[in-house]
């Protein structure tokens, strides 16, 4: 019995040996299929086409692979030669992950100082596995600040507006204290 070209691409791909994907590729497909089909039935019946998929996991599908790929150029390809892929990569890989989580969550109004924050990520990169040049730290903790800070701000004003029904009593709380502080104030 003569095999098929089919018989022979399937047994090469299910060999030990000549395998076409490796154990740590298994993986990775594996969980990304059970995220994707989580994430699919959590939909709760909405149509989920090639459209919706890129629409949602755009990032997912673009700007963190080629983060990754960057990475993959310094400690693989390159073996730790040229640290200067790890700027583009890093920045890549965060603005990635903020985007996929912005696109998830539909809160762009509060995860956009994350873009922020991946900038000093590139640079922290660079200076983590480059030469270490102490310059590199003041524009890495200048960002990072700004990007923290903006990013309390904002979440905590994401968070007060869910309390929305609570203003009226607390600016009542608010008047009241201030009123005691400055009635307080005048006797002493």
């Amino acid at each position: 019995m003569e095999k098929t070209a089919i018989n022979r691409v399937l047994q090469v791909a299910y060999s030990r040996k000549g395998g076409i994907m490796t154990r740590q590729a298994k993986a990775v497909l594996g969980a990304a299929l059970i995220l994707l089909g989580v994430y699919m039935m959590l939909q709760q019946g909405r149509s989920v086409g090639p459209g919706f998929i890129f629409g949602h996991f755009w990032p997912s599908l673009f700007v963190i692979p080629l983060g990754i790929f960057f990475h993959w150029m310094y400690f693989s390809l390159l073996g730790r030669r040229a640290p200067g892929l790890l700027i583009p990569g890093g920045i890549l890989l965060a603005a990635g992950l903020v985007c996929q989580f912005a696109m998830l969550l539909d809160n762009w109004g509060s995860i956009w100082p994350g873009f922020i924050l991946a900038v000093p990520f590139g640079l922290w990169e660079f200076y983590w596995f480059g030469n270490r040049n102490r310059w590199l730290l003041i524009p890495i903790n200048i960002l990072l600040v700004i990007g923290l800070l903006f990013s309390a701000v904002f979440s905590i004003s994401a968070l007060l507006s869910g309390f929305a029904s609570v203003f009226p009593f607390l600016a009542l709380l608010f008047i009241i204290g201030g009123s005691f502080l400055l009635l307080s104030r005048s006797r002493a």
